[in-house]
This record gives structure tokens, C-alpha cells and sequence, in this order.
């Protein structure tokens, strides 16, 4: 039993080798990525990309590190662009956030369907809260948001209001 006197334990800093190894292993491969890879945590790692690398830097990520399961998409408004954060994991217990910059309006990435069967109903989710234009996209069912949903109509975007959606549907 220790006395009040003694001094408290100091934790240590968490070792990051594994991540620090990961961040190795992408700048080695994709030598645009160096200084743009942030290791947030012990098992999170955080790596900016380009968007037209997106499908190299992922593919890599799944078949090289061992990366092979999209835990979800998440899409975010920026203001001037669209930014997408890609949640990979695998058997070391490390989440690789791969994010990108999509414009608002063009071509956005490609779509990661067939690297990860999944990311259909994430890429959809994107593209209808959005309007991400993910290219390749299989067609398919609207989600989340019904078929008679208006287009051009993004609700997760932070110029959307309400009362677009009532101009919408009056003009309809």
C-alpha cells in the first residue's frame, strides 16, 4: 500500500510502433502521402489522399496491410468541397481512415464496390444526403432517402433548408 507522500505513477506514452509502421508502409508506397498521415491514437490512424489515389491507396491498404473490412463512410460539407472519410480495419485491431476532398459539383471518387461489396449502401448514403457523385456506382434503390425524394435536394448539406425541399415539391 502506498502513503499520500509518495509521488503518483506518471503513465507512459503509448508505444505507436504498429502505427508508426503502417505510416512507413504508405509513404514508402505512395510517396505523395508523407506529412499527411496523422497518428491520432493508439490504433487510429488518420491519412489525407488525394481523391484521384483513393482506389490505389485503398486497394493497397486491403491487399498489402491487411485492411479488409470498410467499417462504414462517413461524408461531411465542408463549405467548398465534400470530404469523405473512409473507416478501414483489420485483424490488428488498427481503424485507417482514409480521407478525400469530393467537389460538390463534378465527378466525385470511384466507387469502392469492388474492393468492398458493402460499400454500396455507404456510397449510396453519401451520394443521396450529400450529392457526392461517386463514379461507378452500380444502379440501385435510392437510401436512405425515399424514391420520390426531389433531386438535386441534399439535406446533410449545409446550405439546404427546409423550405427548398417545399419549393421543390410546389414546382414538381
Amino acid at each position: 500500500m502506498s502513503n499520500e507522500t509518495d509521488s503518483p505513477s506518471v503513465a507512459a506514452a503509448p508505444v505507436l510502433a504498429t502505427e508508426q509502421k503502417l505510416q512507413k508502409d504508405l509513404e514508402t508506397a505512395f510517396p505523395d502521402l508523407v506529412g499527411k498521415i496523422t497518428l491520432q491514437r493508439v490504433r487510429r490512424v488518420w491519412a489525407d489522399v488525394p481523391m484521384q489515389s483513393l482506389h490505389a491507396v485503398v486497394t493497397y491498404a486491403k491487399e498489402e496491410l491487411g485492411f479488409w473490412m470498410l467499417c462504414t463512410i462517413t461524408g461531411t460539407d465542408e463549405g467548398a468541397h465534400l470530404g469523405l472519410m473512409y473507416h478501414l480495419a483489420g485483424d490488428a485491431g488498427i481503424v485507417l481512415t482514409v480521407v478525400i476532398a469530393a467537389p460538390k459539383d463534378g465527378p466525385g471518387p470511384q466507387t469502392l464496390t469492388p474492393l468492398y461489396p458493402q460499400a454500396d449502401l455507404y456510397e449510396r448514403e453519401v451520394v443521396d444526403l450529400l450529392g457526392v457523385q461517386i463514379q461507378g456506382l452500380p444502379e440501385g434503390n435510392r437510401y436512405p432517402l425515399p424514391d420520390e425524394w426531389p433531386a438535386g435536394q441534399y439535406p446533410l448539406r449545409k446550405d439546404w433548408t427546409r423550405e427548398m425541399l417545399e419549393v421543390s415539391k410546389e414546382n414538381a
